[in-house]
């Protein structure tokens, strides 16, 4: 009969095999990817065009010290738009996640300070994505494995 302290690793390392880094970090990125785009999204009209009421939203509510609203609102709606395409994609992963960490943190510390549960549970999707990159299902490794490949 095996004990329950040595039936223990046996499972977690079963269960590991089951769960790949690849698609913890494919999840990851597919997850916090919805979270800004779907914030993106309520930011424009059509395609690309930014409402006048997401102006006034970054002229009151989202104000930032040293950055105009009108620069502020094209660069949050842009930014929310490309790096989560990317992250999606798998293409400039840590470049994508690190930008969006920053917003994060631009978001946490001078709109919504009292907002951290949900900023944080951000920034635990983010990190890995950061230090790790998009995984082996992401567009990086295919051109890190092509560019290996050729020479």
């Amino acid at each position: 009969m095996t004990s329950p302290t040595a039936l223990y690793p046996r499972l977690t390392r079963c269960m590991s095999s089951l769960v790949p880094d690849a698609l913890l970090l494919l999840l990851a990125r597919l997850g916090i990817a919805g979270v800004f785009f779907m914030s993106a999204r309520t930011k424009v009209d059509g395609i690309l065009h930014i409402t006048d009421g997401t102006y006034e939203l970054f002229r009151t509510e989202y104000a930032l010290p040293l950055v105009p609203p009108e620069i502020a609102a094209v660069a949050a709606t842009w930014s929310e738009h490309v790096f989560s395409i990317l992250l999606v994609l798998g293409l400039a992963t840590r470049f994508s996640a690190l930008a969006l960490f920053m917003m994060t943190l631009v978001i946490e510390v001078f709109v919504y300070p009292d907002a951290w549960p949900t900023h944080l549970s951000w920034t635990a999707i983010l990190l890995p994505l950061i230090a790790r990159g998009g995984g082996a299902w992401s567009l990086d490794a295919l051109l890190v494995s092509r560019g290996r490949g050729s020479h």
